[in-house]
């Protein structure tokens, strides 16, 4: 996954810069261990082509139960797909395949935070059935997801609570 992380184009709208081999085992070890709380699962997959044999990016969820939020379980979602294989849809159907394994887990109430240039991303959440909403946190336009598929009306909705970043 180095290589594949390694373009500093893929942190143009994120920020930072591309991880080390070591600082990506270190953070993957971290993942593998899990959330130190028990209320928040952290949810990480990487991304392959069968075709090609070869990883190209990840998909993540960050899950807050209903201990934390007294409401539905909320799945703060992000992806990354390496320079090479953008354009090719591989990170609409690893986010939607996500969706549907979150779903089958009774989180339907889905969020991302989305640079607002950031329009590939964009174009991703609204095949997932995400809008924009007014919230900004870090620069980044939080999309969300009502549990019934529907978009959240401005100002307000559902998505108003405070989930974990993945």
């Amino acid at each position: 996954m180095a290589g594949v992380l390694a373009d500093p184009g893929l942190y143009r709208f994120t920020g930072g810069a591309p991880p080390t081999p070591e600082a990506l085992r270190s953070r993957y070890a971290r993942m593998a261990a899990g959330s130190p709380d028990p209320a928040i699962a952290w949810c990480n997959w990487l991304i392959g082509l069968r075709d090609e044999g070869r990883l190209t990016g990840t998909v993540q969820a960050t899950v807050t139960y209903p201990v934390v939020t007294g409401r539905d379980p909320v799945a703060e979602i992000a992806w990354v797909v390496g320079a090479p294989w953008q354009g090719r849809g591989i990170a609409t159907e690893a986010v939607r395949g996500l969706a549907g394994w979150l779903a089958d887990r009774s989180v339907h109430r889905l969020v991302a935070h989305i640079h607002p240039d950031h329009h590939a991303s964009a174009a991703v959440a609204r095949a997932l059935g995400l809008a924009p909403t007014p919230y900004v946190q870090d620069g980044e336009i939080r999309w969300a997801r009502r549990p019934d598929g529907g978009h959240h009306p401005p100002g307000g909705g559902a998505d108003a609570d405070h989930s974990a970043r993945s």
